[in-house]
């Protein structure tokens, strides 16, 4: 912090300049008010701080030119002879003990700030290379969205004309939902604005999009998730299974109902593992259903994203449906 701000007073318009003479002549006072209390020999012990200051604070050039004021001023007057540049032994050890110091101090500052200097540059280059794969990266995902919307216009055109065929219809229909719910999850889990979102929440959207697409406005929807974090290519596949889950539910367990529930739970199990669990109160899965054999599309599709997550999925009957996922957290 302390040499972010050296560096904005190094770029302050004759800021170096006053500072190095306003240094310099706090030095010489200060030297002169401590004359009667030093012993011999300490011609530039005032100085030392005040060229050291400006060459940080200040600038390399208002350093040297502080360095090169305070050697005359020690010169003439704290080095015998007094009130004079004659230059004796005493005086020429004395100079160029300061000059070799100081020197050495100025080169070092200087290389200091220019390091300092280099790693803000690079610094701001890095950010504004961040911010612009951010920018392009945003617009890729908007894009893929908008496609995935555009095609399930297409799909509801197409299914308008074929209303002469209700299975065609309802397959078109089936995939344009999907489509609709995918381009809507894909869209909000790539926003910025819901980078610091709970999981529980974007799983609740998701719930509350397939409930309003389905049009069962009676079919509630709870949510339950552990304090989990997962990269946003993991919630993607898990927000695909939660979708096939509850339009399996949506679809199937609440026909001839005022009413309905869903639940949805996401736990941490342990030992690196986590489970999603999505149960309704419906009259649960047919008598002998075998997932394996079943040639329900979702079951197929719920099967595939297992795999891609790693893990094993499980149907069962507990007072409704119940579908399990189990799968590693990475």
């Amino acid at each position: 912090m302390i040499f972010d701000y050296a560096s904005r007073l190094r770029g302050r318009p004759f800021f170096g300049w006053i500072f190095a003479c306003a240094s310099f002549a706090a030095a010489l006072v200060l030297r002169f008010a401590v004359d009667a209390y030093l012993p011999s020999g300490f011609p530039f012990l005032t100085f030392f701080p005040a060229v050291m200051l400006t060459a940080f604070l200040g600038g390399t050039r208002e350093g040297i030119v502080c360095a090169i004021l305070s050697t005359l001023a020690a010169w003439y007057w704290f080095i015998p002879p007094f009130m004079s540049f004659d230059l004796g032994y005493q005086a020429i050890v004395a100079l160029a003990f300061f000059v070799l110091v100081m020197a050495v101090d100025i080169t070092i500052i200087h290389l200091m700030n220019e390091a300092v200097e280099r790693a803000k540059r690079q610094e701001a280059e890095a950010s504004m290379l961040a911010e612009e794969r951010r920018t392009l990266f945003q617009e890729l995902q908007h894009r893929i969205a908008n496609n995935l919307a555009f095609v399930s216009s297409l799909l509801g055109i197409h299914k308008r004309r074929l209303s002469g065929n209700a299975e065609a219809a309802g397959a078109l229909e089936d995939a344009r939902l999907r489509l609709e719910t995918l381009s809507r999850v894909h869209r909000r889990l790539y926003d910025p604005d819901t980078k610091t979102q709970k999981l529980s929440q974007s799983l609740g959207a998701i719930c509350q999009d397939l409930i309003d697409a389905s049009g069962r406005r009676h079919v509630t929807c709870n949510v339950v998730a552990d304090d989990i974090v997962l990269p946003v290519e993991r919630v993607m596949t898990l927000s695909l299974v939660l979708i096939e889950a509850v339009s399996n539910s949506l679809k199937h367990a609440f026909d001839g109902r005022e009413s309905g529930r869903i639940d949805v739970r996401l736990v941490d199990m342990g030992g690196e593992k986590l489970a999603l669990i999505v149960s309704d109160d419906g009259p649960g899965l047919p008598e002998g259903f075998d997932p394996a054999t079943s040639d329900r599309l979702g079951h197929r599709i719920m099967a595939g994203f297992a795999r891609t997550l790693r893990g094993d999925i499980a149907y069962e009957n507990d007072k409704g449906s119940v579908t399990r996922l189990v799968f590693p957290r990475a």
